[in-house]
């Protein structure tokens, strides 16, 4: 379980950096509350990548009846987008700063 979670942790601050940087890039104006926005993402990706693919895995298997393997293709299906909306319009917000002159 601790192993878990370390690894869960280290994967959120890898796709945090990187998303940060290369995805969701501030223009010359924005700004983003740093923290904020790393715990956003932590709620974000446990929110899609441990209880909505929980969900999503229990009831394709036991209710549909889905192969195991195929449910883990379709979860991935669902929970990617998902978890890259979440990112975009609620995680990485910015707010435009007042230039004054």
């Amino acid at each position: 379980m601790l192993a878990n979670a370390f690894a869960f942790l280290i994967s959120v601050l890898n796709a945090y950096f990187w998303s940060d940087r290369y995805v969701f890039k501030k223009k010359g104006n924005e700004e983003r509350n740093t923290i904020l926005t790393l715990v956003k993402t932590i709620i974000a990706y446990g929110s899609t990548g441990i209880l909505l693919a929980s969900l999503l895995l229990y009831i394709y298997i036991d209710k549909f009846g889905v192969s195991e393997y195929v449910a883990q293709l379709l979860v991935l299906l669902v929970t990617i987008p998902v978890n890259f909306v979440m990112n975009k319009f609620w995680a990485f917000q910015t707010y435009k700063v007042n230039e004054e002159n």
